[in-house]
């Protein structure tokens, strides 16, 4: 049972450090454009390749 009181200050921490690299990523607005990243993969530019 001694091991409980490592364990649990351990998984808190762990779980403050989760919790804070969330908001982080909140509050500098990682996620605006979700919707961005998935349609772009679908388009085809044929701009962008260099001619052989």
């Amino acid at each position: 049972m001694e091991i409980l009181g490592i364990l649990i200050p351990v998984s808190l921490f762990l779980g403050g450090i989760g919790l804070a690299a969330f908001l982080w990523a909140m509050k500098t607005r990682q996620f605006d454009d979700p919707e961005g990243d998935a349609n772009r993969i679908l388009t085809t530019d044929y701009d962008d390749h260099p001619k052989a």
